[in-house]
């Protein structure tokens, strides 16, 4: 018997909600090029197509966008329970508190809809931004309903307008982050649902499988390699010493990308654009090019394109985002991916119940100790 181990290889659900061709360097969203949406279209419009199938017309974005802003307002009854907790406490685990709390609160029902799907990703950036304010003794700032959905969540962590350029870096970046197929997070989320479990309950499954560091963890690798370079002039002398020494650079080559990976090349295309207009997005640009020039330099033929996390991290780092809110902002954008999935998972239900090979002992007669040395 193959040993299926962590499941990898494994098909264990048919979607339509997107393709992950790492072969091809393809993400499909509903038929969609992730790159292309991330590049021209808004979070809630991209949300709305993983939900319905299709993107909004005019006036089916303007309605949506105005319930997710009535949506951001954070119940009084969560925010008391999250000023229970130990301010010490990390930011996942009060997100994954609130979110449960708030399920409770409202009474989620079964099926899930796409309306709830919609309540619960308009509440987590409130959520997040509550707590982060919370734990540097911040008062709370209220969502704004005039600013989407990217800006807003910038707005409430600093209490400002967030400039233009930070809101269409943020926004891509979400949007890129929304979903990537049957992740390790999407999975625990459909086989909680699979037992005919609530929306809220899913998605609490799936903030505790993110928060584990092998799966959500940040790219805080690549912006302390960019912090460590800090300007144009030490990139290459500070990438030559790792190679030289044999070290990796961060943000390149990736586990499942064979070929460019085009999240990475929509968050360039959006930085490129945004070039001249901070000093990180132009820094993080040349070191990108410097890296590629000295990877083949010193690994020629490997062909370690840049991934997702370079400029995860180099957006992340320019609109300001601090280091322990990576994962929970990440979190933010999948959320319209997970409950795209329990929406699909409850629309062809059937509990998860996969089989395991067991591998102990077996008993001898009656009255015997155990083989401890027993075949399977």
């Amino acid at each position: 018997m193959a040993n299926v181990t962590g499941l990898e290889g494994v098909v264990a659900a048919d979607t339509d909600i997107s393709l992950v061709d790492g072969e091809n360097g393809r993400l499909v969203y509903r038929g969609y090029g992730a790159k292309e949406l991330a590049v021209a279209k808004r979070f809630e419009e991209v949300a709305f197509l993983l939900w319905n199938g299709r993107l909004p017309e005019r006036d089916e974005l303007e309605q949506a966008e105005k319930r997710m802003a009535a949506h951001r307002v954070l119940p009084e009854p969560i925010a008391r329970i999250l000023d229970a907790l130990p301010p010490a406490a990390p930011v996942m685990s009060a997100l994954q508190t609130a979110i449960a709390a708030f399920g409770a609160l409202e009474g989620d029902q079964w099926p899930p809809t796409a309306a709830r799907a919609e309540r619960l990703t308009a509440i987590v950036p409130t959520i997040i931004a509550y707590w982060a304010r919370k734990a540097k003794g911040l008062p709370a700032v209220q969502p704004d309903p005039r600013l989407g959905h990217a800006a807003n969540y910038l707005y409430m962590l600093t209490g400002r307008r967030p400039e233009e350029a930070y809101v269409q870096a943020l926004n891509a970046y979400l949007i890129l982050c929304m979903e990537h197929g049957l992740n390790a997070s999407t999975f625990a989320g459909r086989v909680i649902l699979s037992t005919q479990s609530d929306m809220s309950s899913a998605v609490c499954g799936a903030v505790g499988a993110m928060k584990g560091p092998l799966h959500g963890g940040a790219p805080s690798e690549v912006v302390a390699m960019l912090e460590a370079i800090g300007t144009k002039e030490r990139a290459e002398p500070w990438m030559r010493s790792v190679l030289e020494r044999g070290g990796r650079l961060m943000g390149f080559g990736h586990r499942i990308y064979k070929t460019k990976d085009p999240r990475a090349e929509a968050l360039r295309e959006v930085t490129l654009r945004l070039t001249g207009r901070d000093p990180a997005f132009d820094l993080a640009v040349f070191v990108e090019q410097t890296a590629i020039r000295l990877l083949e330099e010193y690994k020629p033929g490997r062909r370690l394109y840049t991934n997702v996390e370079f400029y995860a991290a180099a957006i992340l780092r320019a609109v300001r985002i601090p280091a322990e809110l990576f994962t929970p902002t990440f979190t933010a954008g999948r959320m319209a991916g997970w409950t795209a999935h329990l929406l699909e998972q409850a629309s062809v239900n059937r509990i998860f119940r996969p089989q395991s090979v067991y591998t102990g002992p077996m008993p001898l007669a009656e009255g015997g100790e155990p083989e401890r040395n027993a075949t399977r």
